[in-house]
């Protein structure tokens, strides 16, 4: 019986082949699942997962496999971020053709349930019209073909909303009688030209008290010329809500861990690497976070990473398991002119550079 079972036909290509890397390595290393899961820190089902392609595995389970099997860890992380990325895609689409299944399911439902609401009406016109008493047709649930739509308003009583013209025609008044002739009509005349001089006295008064008012005070005019202005500022737009499991962005990322935050792993990639001696130098960027930090595989006790300037960047030292990552610096621009530079214990330095886009 082969060890490994058959992976999935509608994986994604490059995240097969990764896959296939795993499966080498630990073949190689002729270590068991289980063995694996114990010199990792990852589950043996977890790793079951990973090797059968059902789940792509954390970065940091990658790097534990690379030092597990003494396989480079940089090399086997460049490998990684192409999976990252297909599998992202795969996720991609697979959300967009279940949003488009959503939406015809609800279009749908909303079609069905507009029916009840169209047929009733004609029935109350008629038992008003007629005035006999008709008993209401006892109502049936149809089959549930489709799943209900969140949030949809039952349409088995219309609203006055459904048919405004019933509530055009209930709030129209009745047309009034035509108004007796008032006694004395042979006088409107005479009294059509007294309202009139009233209003034109009524006017001139009006004008007259405005135009005291400027006078008296002149500034009145100016204050809320000058205070129109300042209402018409527009607000400044509030900050894009941040996914699940990310704590920061931008300037408040400033200083923290990039894993702790949630910007890390599959968030983020790196736009430039560089060597330092054997050690492979990383500078990592989260386009949701609006950061970026340095990172240090393969390297030596004591080797160090350094994002920023020198004397004012962030750096990190690396204790044991070869690697290391600085805190994270906020990124307002593009991300590939970010620096970062390693030095080793004996004094090797390498910076990054930007990769092939």
């Amino acid at each position: 019986m082969p060890r490994w079972k058959a992976l999935p036909e509608e994986l994604d290509p490059q995240v097969g082949e990764f896959t296939d890397r795993l499966r080498t390595l630990v073949d190689r290393s002729g270590l068991s699942v289980a063995a694996v899961a114990d010199r990792t820190g990852f589950s043996k089902t977890s790793w079951e997962r990973y090797l059968n392609g059902r789940l792509l595995p954390p970065q940091r389970a990658v790097i534990a496999l690379a030092e597990a099997t003494g396989t480079h860890p940089g090399h086997l992380t460049t490998m990684w971020e192409l999976a990252e990325r297909a599998w992202s895609r795969a996720e991609m689409r697979h959300d967009v053709t279940m949003e488009a299944i959503r939406v015809a399911q609800a279009r749908a439902a909303l079609d069905i349930g507009a029916q009840p609401a169209g047929a009733k009406p004609p029935v109350k016109a008629a038992r008003s019209a007629k005035g006999v008493q008709v008993a209401d047709p006892p109502q049936t649930a149809p089959a549930p073909r489709i799943p209900p739509v969140p949030h949809q308003r039952s349409s088995e009583t219309p609203s006055a909303s459904d048919f405004p013209e019933w509530a055009q025609a209930a709030a129209a008044p009745s047309p009034a009688p035509p108004a007796a002739p008032a006694a004395g009509a042979e006088k409107s005349p005479a009294r059509r030209g007294r309202v009139l001089m009233g209003a034109i006295g009524a006017v001139g008064a009006l004008l007259v008290a405005g135009a005291a008012v400027l006078l008296l005070n002149p500034d009145t005019g100016v204050a809320k010329k000058t205070a129109a202005p300042a209402a018409s500022k527009p607000t400044p737009s509030a900050r894009p809500v941040l996914p699940a499991g990310v704590r920061c962005d931008g300037a408040a990322c400033g200083g923290k861990d990039p894993e702790a935050m949630g910007c890390g792993g599959k968030r983020a990639v790196s736009p430039s690497r560089g060597m330092a001696g054997g050690a492979l130098i990383e500078v990592r960027y989260s386009a949701v976070c609006h950061a970026a930090w340095a990172r240090i595989s393969g390297a030596a006790p004591g080797d160090r990473v350094t994002i920023g300037e020198a004397g004012s960047g962030l750096t990190a030292r690396v204790e044991r398991g070869g690697a290391a990552y600085t805190a994270m610096v906020e990124v307002t621009g593009d991300p590939a002119k970010v620096t970062a530079c390693g030095t080793t214990v004996v004094g090797t330095k390498g910076c990054v550079q930007p990769t092939a886009r």
